[in-house]
Formats: C-alpha cells, structure tokens, sequence
C-alpha cells in the first residue's frame, strides 16, 4: 500500500508545481478534512474546507494571490495512510509585492489513493505580514 501513498504524494507535488487544478483537485476525496491556520480576512484562501469543490476554490484564491518563487522538499515520511512532507518555500504576495520565506511541514492522510486528510503548517504570521500594505 505505501507505494500508491507514494505515487499519490508524486503526483500531488507534480500538479502542484504545474497548477494543474484539474488534475490536483482529483487527487482528493469528495469529502475532505482540511485544515490551514492564519489570518482568513487577510489571506481569504486560509482556514478549512469540507470538500473537493472548495479546495479547488482554495487553490485558484492561493494562485490568483501568490507567485512561487521557489520551493523545497527536504523529506517525505510515510506509513500505510500518513504522508507528512517538510520543506521551504520563497513566495510573492501579488497584491503587496513582499516576499514570503516560510519552512512548511504538509500533513496528509491519504485513503484508496485519494487525499482525505490536508494540514499545511506554515509562518502564518509572516503570510499575514507580506500582506500587509
């Protein structure tokens, strides 16, 4: 089974580095626990979602409103259904211009090859800063 987790963390990191929404959003299941903290009122695209639907709204907000500068993968751990990745990512707020740098750790739950779990832990606070005009 830890094969098609890997697969699935593949190809999510591959869709989302492409902003392949259609492909993307396939990979989740039509129920979702999703959940990224922060600031809401100031990044629209933070907070929970429930379903498939509204992480493709979360991922076209986020794309609309961010430019990726430049990311990396340090590890990806697995069992049977967790996948947890860690990295760095180096991203422009288009409607400030500032530059966020953030180490990011991704928590995933992924049942029959499909995401039903997603947890983002990110610096929320300096998302919030960059957005600040």
């Amino acid at each position: 089974m830890s094969n098609n987790i890997q697969e699935t963390i593949q190809q999510f990191l591959q869709f989302m580095s492409e902003r392949n929404l259609t492909e993307l959003t396939g990979l989740f299941s039509d129920t979702v626990d999703w959940y990224i903290s922060g600031d809401e009122q100031k990044a629209p695209w933070l907070g929970i979602r429930n379903s498939k639907q509204e992480v493709s709204a979360f991922f076209e907000l986020l794309w609309k409103n961010t430019e990726p500068v430049s990311a990396k993968i340090d590890h990806i751990f697995n069992d049977d259904e967790n996948a947890v990745i860690t990295g760095e990512f180096v991203t422009k707020m288009l409607e400030t211009g500032h530059i966020v740098e953030s180490l990011f750790c991704i928590q995933m739950c992924i049942q029959n090859n499909n995401i039903t779990r997603y947890r983002l832990l990110e610096d929320s606070l300096a998302v919030s800063k960059a957005l600040e005009k």
